[in-house]
Formats: structure tokens, sequence, C-alpha cells
């Protein structure tokens, strides 16, 4: 039997091509993943319309978690940060309550990870930076402070046409622009924009731990799914264990 460890979820935005791979890159012995699309309207990957999309993202939920329950996951994830930014704390938490009564799994959100890693790390102040637009970098830098984090510097990558099409190597650049010397941790959002391939040499050369949206989740949804052993090469909240 697949999935003998435990069966892992995920919701995945229609035109994104990197979580799959990304997640299929670090899957446990004995843990199987299975993913869904939510539904969305508008060009994919692009920063025009961003709202709009998420929002009929989470629409969508219900139904596709309904599907994605027929496989029986211990836990599943909606893997898409910049929703957690369109609704707000409150209707988040409350969003997590309808899914996993819905589906009888856990359900997490890709930024809620994200918040549960800076605690499993011991770090309050961020140095923060996404593939979006300024508007969306803005208000994903107004949520982490809503949620009691102190953001010492964010930005943003210049010149994106499609956060499909960008990589790790520039995920590496804005994560060292936005670095400063007072930052505890680096954090990059947006699981469309590659990054696990950039977090290990990050560490090494910034001396700090660096998690993407993509590792936390995965992290986050390991250990909740009782998948405690670390994962080597991708900074030190997955290799933690």
């Amino acid at each position: 039997m697949k999935g003998w460890r435990a069966r892992i979820g995920f919701l995945v935005p229609p035109g994104n091509p990197t979580l799959e791979p990304e997640m299929m890159e670090v899957a446990q012995q004995g843990v199987s993943l299975h993913f869904t699309r939510m539904h969305a309207e508008g060009p994919a990957g692009t920063n025009s319309g961003q709202e709009e999309r998420n929002r009929s993202q989470v629409e969508s939920l219900p139904g596709c978690v309904k599907l994605l329950s027929m496989v029986s996951p211990r836990v599943i994830a909606m893997a898409h940060t910049a929703t957690s930014y369109t609704l707000g704390e409150a209707r988040e938490a409350e969003l997590v309550r309808e899914m996993e009564a819905l589906s009888g799994a856990r359900f997490i959100t890709a930024f809620g990870s994200v918040l549960a890693a800076f605690v499993q790390l011991g770090v309050r102040r961020v140095a923060y930076a996404t593939p979006y637009s300024a508007a969306m970098t803005a208000r994903g830098r107004q949520h982490l402070e809503t949620c009691g984090l102190t953001v010492v510097s964010s930005g943003h990558l210049a010149d994106v046409r499609n956060i499909y099409d960008e990589t790790s190597e520039r995920a590496y650049a804005i994560a060292r622009q936005v670095d400063r010397p007072e930052a505890d941790v680096i954090f990059l959002s947006g699981v469309g924009m590659p990054t696990l391939d950039a977090l290990q040499l990050l560490e090494e050369d910034t001396g700090k731990p660096v998690i993407s949206a993509a590792s936390a989740m995965m992290w986050h949804a390991l250990r909740t799914a009782g998948v405690n052993s670390g994962i080597k090469g991708y900074g030190r909240l997955l290799e933690g264990g």
C-alpha cells in the first residue's frame, strides 16, 4: 500500500508547475503525496488580478477538498501563500475549521506553516522577499506584522512577467537583497517560485535560517502527519526533524 507511513494531500493553484516537483524532491520514504488543482480565473502566474484569483480559489476549496479526501490523506495543505494575505487571520482560522470538518483530515495552509516554522526556529525578526507585485508584497508584510512578527526589511523581484518562470537563482538573489544583520530569519514567500535549491546555499552564505513557503509547508505537513525524520540539504528547518 502506498502511503503506509502517511498520505499528504496538496491543493495546488491551477497554473503552478513548481509545487509537485519540489514536494516530490523532498518526499520521505513511506509517505505518498497527492495533488488536486484548485479553480481560479485569469492568467496564471501573473500579478494582474491576483486578489480575484485568490478569492476564486477559496470558493473552489470545498469541492477540491472532497475530491482529495477520497485518497484518505492524513493532512491536506492549501499550497498558496498569498491567499492567506487576502483572507486575513480570522477568516483563515475559520476556513481551516471548515475544511477539517468537511474532510476528516488535518488542514493546514502554506502561511500557517510559515508561522509554525518561525515558532520552531525561535525567530521573530523577519527579512521578507517575494515574487509578487509591490502591492501584494506590502499586503503580505502587513499580514506578518498583524500576526506578531517584526518585518525588518522586505522586497520583491523586479520585472516578473510570470512567477512560474522564475528560478532558484532569482530566489537566491532577492533573499540576499532583503537580508539585514538584525533579521533572525529570511522568508521567501510564494510556492510558485522555485526555492528549495537555494535554501541550503543561502543559509551557508548568510549564517542564519532561511525558509520558503514550500519548505515550511512540507515540514509542517510531515510533522502534522506524525513523520519526524529530517531531510538534509534544504536548510535547518527540514533537517531538524
